[in-house]
């Protein structure tokens, strides 16, 4: 581990020791060679340690990864198959196809309508696609399509933004699908990946030809390079302290930096597990898993079950217990000491989540749906 700051250090282990006893795995699609039929899904714990190939059956080219924690099932999506994969989420077998993707699927994210959304990576078939989580079509989003289409996300208006790799651009669409043009040009940036956008829409930008994260406010002026001296970036996910793990390509690692953008170390070490082309990076926590259990649970953590602001109920906690929040894909999304009485979730979008209590090792999860 490269040090940098003590205090940067003792945040980063703290919050690495929880998390680790909560089971967070750290997933990476490996894209390999680029060939059909290759690839893997690889898994590591939270320090980069411990390396397995979660799934290696009915891959080829796989670009992003999914958990869909109430089902235990992940999606895996693969450009060279046209196909969208579904696994079990604890053993990594092969269960069936979720979906055919025409344009060769890249990038998939859950919308706060509780949607799958898919971008394409044809030159012909590219506008986003929608499915409902069951696999269920709900055919196309966009009224214009994007060509190599691989980077998307959406801001605090509900636009959404996909990025071009061809073109060296990024795209906006108002919440009606419209779109609203050129956002950000080929200026900057040679081959745009992943793109993310921070609390005040800011817009950040991957570019896997150029090496470097480049950053733009929310008008798309750009206003500076975050992270430089990379290589075939691509792939990002964020701790909870705000510590940011990206995917680099040309060293096979996964880097981590502070909230900066400056660099902290290599999380994953250089071909760790057989890594060789990340291009997704994806943290889970597996203790969301198993909705036969969440099913049967009996003890009430939070009231009401559905709403926008959730009572805890105290009288089911002896001690000084922490209450964690996940969202439907198993990411951490609030962390509640039982001395609070209330967690707000008006800044969450609607949907399921899990609040978990752990008592020792012993876990009971109840779930929640947030609603406006």
């Amino acid at each position: 581990m490269k040090q940098l700051h003590a205090l940067a250090i003792v945040m980063a282990l703290s919050i690495s020791t929880s998390l680790l006893a909560q089971d967070v795995k750290i997933y990476v699609s490996d894209a390999e060679n680029f060939a059909p039929n290759t690839g893997k899904i690889l898994q590591y714990d939270l320090d980069g340690s411990n390396a397995i190939t979660f799934i290696d059956e009915e891959i080829s080219w796989p670009q992003d990864i999914v958990f869909l924690a109430d089902q235990n099932v992940v999606l895996i999506s693969n450009l060279n198959s046209n196909r969208i994969t579904k696994y079990n989420a604890t053993t990594g077998s092969f269960i069936e196809d979720f979906a055919t993707v025409a344009g060769g699927p890249t990038r998939m994210k859950i919308g706060s309508d509780n949607l799958l959304y898919v971008l394409q990576w044809s030159a012909t078939d590219n506008k986003v696609l929608r499915f409902q989580l069951d696999g269920t079509p709900l055919g196309e989003y966009t009224d214009t399509g994007v060509p190599r289409s691989i980077g998307m996300d959406w801001d605090s208006d509900g636009n959404l933004y996909v990025s071009s790799f061809s073109q060296g651009n990024v795209t906006r669409f108002d919440p009606s699908c419209d779109s609203m043009g050129e956002f950000v040009d080929n200026t900057e940036l040679s081959g745009p990946t992943n793109i993310y956008l921070d609390a005040s829409d800011n817009l950040f930008v991957f570019d896997w030809n150029d090496g470097d994260i480049e950053q733009y406010n929310a008008t798309g002026m750009h206003t500076g390079t975050f992270i430089d001296g990379l290589g075939q970036v691509e792939g990002v996910d964020f701790l909870p302290n705000g510590n940011i793990l990206l995917g680099n390509g040309s060293t096979a690692e996964i880097k981590q930096y502070l909230p900066n953008g400056t660099f902290f170390e290599n999380t994953v070490e250089s071909g760790a597990g057989g890594l060789q082309q990340p291009n997704a990076v994806i943290l889970f926590d597996r203790t969301t898993l198993g909705n036969d259990e969440l099913e049967a649970a009996s003890t009430i953590l939070v009231t009401p079950s559905i709403g926008s602001r959730f009572a805890i109920n105290r009288s089911n906690f002896t001690g000084s217990e922490l209450l964690s929040v996940y969202d439907i894909s198993g990411r951490l999304v609030g962390t509640l000491d039982t001395e609070e009485t209330i967690w707000d979730a008006g800044n969450h979008s609607e949907g399921l989540y899990f609040v978990v209590q752990w008592n020792g090792t012993t876990k009971t999860t109840q779930k929640i749906i947030v609603k406006k």
